[in-house]
């Protein structure tokens, strides 16, 4: 198993041990079913705004309802395997919830990032109220133009027909 892996209760134990130390914790999450080079800018620029990074990966099962019938492309441990193994990502726990409420609530982040695809407007209600309750700075990161698993699919698609 690899170390950075981790349950919900082992990162939340993490968490609490980098505020002791006076360390900020940026939180992220998503499906990160192909990743791409969009994906590993945008980590390394959320991971670049504080002391480490922590992924919350959805799991399969939230993949689906999100992303529909046909996804993910790779499971859930795989996944958080490609995750784990780059350089900027200190921490990958799977939630299996819709929304990252649960994860965020684990984690107590001093920063949550997402992408430059949400806007302070379609950020989750739910999500945001809790992100501002624990006094965590929301970070919308630039969106890296031309990179997108639905893109990737949609090429895939089309070089085997």
């Amino acid at each position: 198993m690899n170390v950075k892996i981790l349950d919900m209760d082992e990162l939340a134990k993490h968490s609490r041990e980098l505020r002791a130390a006076g360390k900020k914790l940026v939180v992220t999450n998503g499906c990160f079913d192909l990743l791409h080079v969009g994906h590993v800018r945008y980590l390394q620029a959320a991971r670049a705004l504080g002391d480490a990074l922590a992924v919350g990966l959805n799991s399969d099962r939230s993949v689906r309802e999100l992303k529909g019938s046909g996804r993910p492309i790779n499971n859930e441990r795989d996944r958080a395997e490609v995750l784990a193994a780059l350089e900027c990502v200190d921490f990958v726990a799977i939630f299996p919830e819709l929304r990252a409420t649960q994860f965020i609530r684990a984690t107590l982040p001093a920063i949550y990032a997402k992408g430059g695809d949400y806007t302070s407007d379609t950020l989750n209600a739910e999500e945001q109220t809790l992100l501002k309750d624990i006094g965590a700075e929301t970070r919308i990161l630039p969106f890296v133009r031309g990179y997108s698993t639905s893109r990737l699919l949609e090429q895939l698609r089309k070089a085997v027909t």
